[in-house]
């Protein structure tokens, strides 16, 4: 009994294991764990991650919109920037702490760790582990703390609820603005202004998460003539109606703006090409049931392209704009990309 004993401890590593396996453990580990595979796009998120959120286990896409899609705007481009340092080696670590949206739509403040277990070749990441810890009892206790140490609770109380509903109506107030000013008046559909704001976010996304983005360029063929011919008022009908038709076609996550006159955007996040180009084929056989303007039925020219990788959005733009002049001079009513 007083001999020191000969055994080893056990000792393993999480790469020792195989994916059936560590996921397996992952499941009975109370807090929120999740593993990226970088080079699939698959994210698995363990019950404890799901039931921080309020959500039922494996409820939620596994892949990295997931996450984006909860993050309180915002905190988004603090959290992202954070990532990136890391990814890119300009942080020893990651770390955040963020506002996460619950499944019921409040929102909840965790802490988000993670670590890179492997990368390829080109120093991208393959693969990286980490977890979310929820902070939520510790930003409630300082909360709490801040106001016991005021000696005017009661009047500090009434001003920060009054504070807040004031806040309220600003912000509701703000959010009309921002939706004036982004927000194309003609036809309904996002302008200029927010085009160019989107489209930067979605080549940083594509970019960062290593996925396909493309864009449509359209505008109505001959159009000048219809104004010419029967005047702007029809004119105006005509591109509304055009809109009303296209819109069909925009799924979740895309943007349809109007870049000037009659001529269109639309950004479609995680799209390839040939995806792409049957979606620009659909809106095109959408507009032949329209009634004519007159003598002149109503068609559109299409230029359709696939972001390069490390493009940023001015090329993308100029060559989704040579596209749709390359289908302007082969006849009108045509895809180019």
């Amino acid at each position: 009994m007083g001999e020191a004993s000969n055994i080893e401890p056990l000792k393993f590593n999480l790469s020792d294991l195989n994916e059936d396996m560590l996921h397996t453990i992952l499941e009975l580990v109370s807090d929120g764990i999740w593993d990226w595979n970088a080079n699939t796009g698959f994210v698995y998120r363990n019950p404890g991650w799901y039931e921080m959120l309020g959500y039922a286990p494996h409820s939620l896409d596994n892949s990295v919109l997931t996450w984006e899609n909860v993050i309180h705007p915002d905190d988004y481009l603090q959290v992202m920037a954070q990532f990136d340092d890391y990814l890119n080696h300009r942080a020893p670590g990651y770390k955040a702490e963020f506002r996460c949206r619950m499944q019921d739509g409040r929102y909840t403040w965790i802490e988000d760790r993670g670590y890179v277990l492997a990368r390829n070749a080109d120093g991208s990441v393959a693969r990286m582990v980490g977890a979310h810890r929820s902070i939520e009892d510790k930003k409630r206790l300082l909360e709490a703390l801040e106001r016991r140490n005021h000696s005017l609770e009661a009047i500090v109380e009434e001003r920060t609820r009054e504070l807040s509903r004031v806040n309220q109506q600003l912000h509701i107030q703000l959010e009309e603005n921002r939706k004036l000013a982004e927000t194309d008046v003609l036809t309904s559909v996002a302008n200029r202004y927010r085009l160019e704001k989107a489209l930067p976010l979605a080549c940083e996304r594509a970019q960062r998460f290593r996925q396909p983005l493309s864009l449509i360029a359209m505008d109505i063929d001959d159009f000048k003539n219809i104004n010419d011919h029967y005047g702007h008022a029809l004119g105006d009908a005509a591109l509304v109606q055009v809109v009303e038709s296209v819109k069909r076609w925009v799924r979740e996550g895309d943007v349809l703006a109007r870049w000037g006159g009659d001529e269109f955007i639309m950004i479609l996040p995680n799209t390839p090409l040939g995806d792409a180009r049957t979606l620009a084929g659909n809106i095109r056989d959408g507009l032949a049931s329209l009634l004519p303007v007159g003598d002149f039925q109503v068609t559109m020219s299409f230029g359709v392209v696939q972001r390069f990788d490390e493009e940023q959005q001015t090329g993308l733009l100029a060559r989704a704009d040579q596209a749709l002049y390359r289908s302007k001079i082969a006849g009108k009513n045509v895809i180019s990309g």
